[in-house]
Order: C-alpha cells, then sequence, then structure tokens
C-alpha cells in the first residue's frame, strides 16, 4: 500500500502547493502591489521553498532547438525514429540551408546516446546531447516511466533492454555509428554489441563506455555494497511496489521514482540540505541568476520515473550480486555473451577519478573482458577530480571528457570499421574468456 499512501498524500499537498506558488508569485512579481510591503521577498521565498518541496516534478523537455555548427545556428527538431512499449529512438535533426553547411553535416559520424534506466529521465543527458549535436548526427534512447506503460504490454526484463539495444543499432545501421553509453547501460549495451559479433553481425565502429558498473567487485561504492548486503527477496519485498489505478500502468509491478528520490537524497542529505537553504538566501537576496540554476538542476533531478520491478531486480542480481557479465556467465535469451568476440569496434572507457557510484576500475573492466578488440584500437581515460556527473555534464565534460570522446570516434569514423566476414569468430560454443572469477 506505501505506492497508494504516497499518491493519497501527493494529493493532499497539492492545493498547498498551488496556493503556495501563487503566494511566491504574487509576493515577488513586479507588477504587483503586494511585493512592495514590509516583508514581502521573505513571504515570496518562504512560500516558492514550500511550493518546490512539495510539487510533483513532471519530466522535464530536452530544449534543443538549435546549436552552432561552423560559427551559424541550426535549428534542431527531436524526432521519434522508433518507438516500443518502454523506450523511443529519438533523433535531434538538424537543419540548414547552406550548402556547404549541408555537405559537412551530411560526412559527419552518427552517434547513439544510451541513457541510463535508473530513476532518472534521459533528459538528465542534455548537456551530452547538446555537446555532441554541432559535431555528430545524434540519436538517444529516451525510456518511458514504467507506470505509463499499460499492463497488458507485458514485462521488461535486463534481456529485453539488450534486445532493444540491438533493434535500435540496426534501424540505426552499425556499419557507421558510434555508440556512447553512460552508467548503467554499459552493461547491455556490451552485451548487444558482444551477441551481434558473435552472430556475425555488423556491429558500431566504436563504443564509449562513461561511469558503468561493468566489473562491481572493483573499487566497491556504497550503491555496490548495498546490493551484494541484502538478499534479493530484501529488494523484492521492501522496494517493489504495484502501480495505482491513476496511472495506465495500473497493477504493473515496478521500483517506484519517489523511492528512488528518496534513495538519491539520502546518500548526500546535508548538501541538498545546504542547496536548499542557499537557494532561500538567494531569494531573500535577490540573486536570481544562482536561484535560477538551483531551480534548473532540481527540476531534472527531482524527476524521476518508475523501473520496471523485474528489469531492476534483474540489474541487481547479474550486474551487482553475481557479477556474471565479467565471469563469463551471462545468457541473454538463451545466448552466452562473450565480449571477447567484439573486434571490428574500437572501445573507449571514461571514468571519474571522485565516482561515488561506479568506482575505478569498474569500467576500465571491459578491457579485460573485449580482448578481440585490437591495442590500437583502445584507450582509457579518468577524469581528474571529476564526479560520476561531472564526466558527462558540466565543465568538466565539455572541456576535457569531450574532446577526447570527439576525437576518438572521429579516428574510428575516418579509418572505418574493419569489413565484417559474416562467420561466427572461432570460440568454443558455451565456453567463456578466460576471465578473473
Amino acid at each position: 500500500m506505501l505506492y497508494q499512501m504516497h499518491e493519497l498524500g501527493r494529493a493532499w499537498m497539492a492545493p498547498f502547493t498551488y496556493w503556495a506558488e501563487a503566494n511566491a508569485r504574487m509576493f515577488s512579481a513586479r507588477d504587483s502591489w503586494l511585493s512592495a510591503i514590509p516583508g514581502a521577498a521573505r513571504i515570496a521565498a518562504d512560500n516558492e521553498l514550500l511550493h518546490r518541496i512539495g510539487k510533483d516534478y513532471e519530466k522535464p523537455a530536452f530544449c534543443i532547438h538549435a546549436v552552432k555548427v561552423a560559427g551559424h545556428d541550426v535549428p534542431v527538431v527531436e524526432k521519434v525514429v522508433a518507438e516500443k512499449p518502454f523506450c523511443r529512438l529519438l533523433r535531434f535533426k538538424r537543419y540548414t540551408d547552406d550548402v556547404a553547411n549541408i555537405k559537412d553535416m551530411k560526412s559527419d559520424p552518427t552517434v547513439l546516446v544510451v541513457a541510463p534506466l535508473s530513476g532518472h529521465h534521459a533528459t538528465l543527458l542534455r548537456d551530452t546531447v547538446r555537446t555532441l549535436l554541432p559535431d555528430h548526427k545524434v540519436y538517444v534512447t529516451d525510456w518511458i516511466d514504467a507506470r505509463m506503460v499499460p499492463k497488458e504490454l507485458g514485462t521488461f526484463s535486463l534481456d529485453d533492454y539488450v534486445a532493444y539495444v540491438k533493434d535500435f543499432i540496426r534501424e540505426i545501421g552499425a556499419d557507421k555509428l558510434h555508440v556512447v553509453s553512460v552508467c548503467q547501460p554499459t552493461v547491455p549495451v556490451l552485451a548487444a554489441v558482444s551477441l551481434m559479433a558473435a552472430r556475425g553481425e555488423a556491429t558500431p565502429r566504436s563504443l564509449v563506455m562513461m561511469g558503468g558498473p561493468i566489473d562491481t567487485r572493483e573499487s566497491p561504492t556504497a550503491v555496490n555494497n548495498l546490493a551484494t548486503q541484502k538478499p534479493l527477496w530484501w529488494f523484492e519485498s521492501n522496494v517493489i511496489h504495484t502501480v495505482p489505478a491513476n496511472y495506465p500502468g495500473s497493477g504493473r509491478l515496478v521500483y517506484p521514482g519517489f523511492l528512488q528520490h528518496a534513495g538519491f537524497m539520502a546518500m548526500n542529505p546535508e548538501r541538498h540540505f545546504e542547496s536548499h537553504w542557499d537557494f532561500y538566501q538567494d531569494l531573500l537576496k535577490g540573486d536570481m541568476e544562482d536561484a535560477a540554476a538551483h531551480r534548473r538542476f532540481y527540476d531534472e533531478y527531482n524527476a524521476v520515473l518508475d523501473m520496471p520491478a523485474r528489469y531492476y531486480l534483474d540489474t541487481v542480481r547479474i550486474v551487482f550480486q553475481e557479477h556474471l557479465l565479467p565471469r563469463g556467465l551471462w545468457d541473454v535469451a538463451g545466448e552466452r555473451v562473450h565480449p571477447a568476440a567484439i573486434r571490428d569496434t574500437a572501445l573507449m572507457t571514461i571514468e571519474g577519478e571522485l565516482d561515488d557510484i561506479s568506482g575505478e576500475g569498474q569500467t576500465r573492466a571491459a578491457h579485460k573482458l573485449c580482448t578481440g578488440v585490437a591495442e590500437r584500437d583502445r584507450e582509457h581515460f579518468t577524469v581528474p577530480g571529476a564526479g560520476h556527473y561531472g564526466i558527462f555534464s558540466g565543465r568538466r565534460w565539455r572541456e576535457q571528457v569531450y574532446p577526447k570522446v570527439r576525437g576518438f570516434i572521429a579516428a574510428h569514423a575516418a579509418s572505418g570499421a574493419k569489413p565484417t566476414t559474416g562467420k561466427r569468430p572461432p570460440m568454443v560454443a558455451g565456453k567463456a574468456p578466460k576471465a578473473r572469477r
């Protein structure tokens, strides 16, 4: 009944949050006579803080309408290329009338950004997408909130995630594609490309894996420890709930977004408290620039989605508890995942020096598994001073990480992938490559 109680509390709070929002506007608007009375700034700040703490945060929009290409503003249109029950494949298509720009943009590398399905919406990668767009054709996986997916459309598992990635790669075309996976999807992306390679299918020209849990036995974090300290039944009993009747996915089992959000906040409660206190002080001082930055961050951070229960429990068991991928024991839909089968795809791994979600070495472990990738086609970068979010968003991403990613993609777009033989690589079926167990 926890989900139902949460919805009841949210409905009960709604009138108060609307009232607080109205008060905040009335006592802060320059053309309102109420803003001139003594103490108006404090009343407005009190009410806005109450509004933002109690409001319901909807999925934000990407809001990427234009980018600069070769010094010119180029319009960008967000298009749905493919749609599945739990995910949409988006393309951010650039348009121009300039003949030279058209020619240059047509030759730009194609990039698929696989966003994490781990609580936040794909818009968390807005900065990643916006930075990639001037130099690339960009596609993004836009995962759908599980509470919005009707129950009759079936379940969604980690195997299904892998299947989605394979389908999207085929939809775009692997021969000229570069895949960037951020955090959680590094595991299913590596599995998808491994299975495609083992079948003799064309694979992407390069994989860029950022801050992902390839092998969580390396430098385990608090997140990893929680998954190993509790048995799987504990997660099933304590975090899995049923979607209430007021959503299209009524009756579906999910890991609710509000519980995930509570977990995010509990990881650094002091930092969030200080952030809200600073926001309140900024409102009192009239520092609207810093206040606006706070709003932008928490509009994104507080917008969470429900994860399908089966997918979440699969991830806990396969990735964090049993470590099946690095141990060479993971079967997806009856096929063994052999990363060593990947030969025609370059590999780049990126980690943050101060990442407290995916510890040092967890992403780099992909190099130990992808033994078929030539040494000249490998690269690793540890970002000095960067936490988890800093490797794909913000100044460090734009100034330190992106130039390396752009160069890596450009090098392998220019050289091209080796032609696929159409034959299964020599490997004994059912046997995994040597790996640390």
